[in-house]
């Protein structure tokens, strides 16, 4: 997701200072369940069911034990890297895995280089020690985790610098990016997430350099009206960008999912969202944005709001 613009900069560092203890969001209480602990056995899955995550800096899911996956986004640049103790800390507490975004830029706007600037800085090895930081943090955690660097570069709509860059210098940058963290936290886990868009075999890194394959499926029901003619599904919005990358063999997670429409197009896809896994056999989890989008849509659709205003596992 976008992190360009102030509203967004703010509040995803006001959710970080959550984490990390400050004030402000639902996620400073941080309560401690008895007997839930990352060593605690997590009960099978149903038959069609996938793990299910989310990015909820509103805390809608805190205390909520059908979540395995707790997202987290941060910057490389000016970010409070103590932050990601705390909500490893966090996802102990309630016995789930982390999945930090790590987006290769500052969300101080004002910071950040040109495109091209970025590329040669990380493929000279300029930005090594921004790695070193970001992936010392991430190799002291005890949850589980799952790096996901500089996503949806398939996207080429001006959200992401990263996405201006060729689809082969794009690959040689995460490569490059991979094999420094990995000195660093041998133990995560990356994931190389695109749009979804057709064309995004060019930016693949190679076998080596990824364990699972991140999607973006984000669904306003009246844009599927004005452009397809009709209300598309959960299946139907994820059928193309899966069948493009399951023949790689990875897991594949739907990293960020949203929706939003009238009460029986919202109610389907709660459904569907927890049963999908019947129609894509290499579908592992699915992960919601539980925010306001963050970079507006063309006209006149505006920033959609995918907040849920409960949870659904449970």
């Amino acid at each position: 997701m976008m992190t360009g613009s102030r509203t967004t900069y703010l509040a995803r560092t006001m959710y970080l200072a959550a984490l990390a203890g400050g004030a402000g969001l639902a996620l400073t209480a941080i309560l401690v369940i008895p007997g839930v602990t990352q060593s605690t056995p997590r009960p099978a899955l149903p038959a069609g069911q996938v793990a299910f995550g989310v990015y909820d800096p509103d805390g809608v899911f805190a205390g909520d034990t059908g979540v395995r996956i707790e997202h987290v986004f941060m910057p490389w640049r000016h970010s409070d890297l103590g932050s990601l103790a705390k909500a490893d800390h966090y996802a102990r507490q309630y016995g789930r895995d982390l999945l930090v975004t790590v987006e290769p830029w500052s969300w101080a706007p004002a910071a950040n280089p040109p495109a091209d600037r970025l590329l040669a800085d990380i493929l000279a090895g300029a930005e090594d020690g921004t790695v070193k930081a970001v992936c010392v943090a991430v190799g002291g955690l005890q949850s589980p985790v799952t790096i996901r660097w500089a996503h949806e570069m398939d996207l080429r709509n001006g959200r992401f610098p990263w996405a201006a860059w060729s689809p082969q210098d794009y690959a040689a940058a995460y490569r490059h990016v991979v094999t420094e963290c990995r000195k660093y936290a041998p133990q995560a886990r990356f994931m190389w997430s695109p749009r979804g868009e057709a064309g995004l075999e060019a930016y693949y890194p190679g076998d080596a350099y990824v364990d699972t394959i991140g999607l973006t499926v984000l669904d306003l029901q009246q844009y599927d009206i004005d452009r397809y003619g009709h209300a598309r599904s959960f299946e139907e919005a994820l059928r193309p960008a899966y069948e493009r990358v399951a023949p790689y063999g990875r897991p594949i997670v739907v990293a960020e999912l949203g929706f939003r429409g009238d009460e029986a197009f919202t109610a389907q896809w709660e459904r569907d969202m927890r049963t999908i896994g019947e129609a894509f056999p290499g579908l592992a989890a699915v992960i919601y944005f539980n925010e306001v989008e963050t970079y507006a849509w063309p006209a006149p659709y505006g920033r959609p709001d995918w907040r849920l205003q409960r949870g659904l596992v449970n």
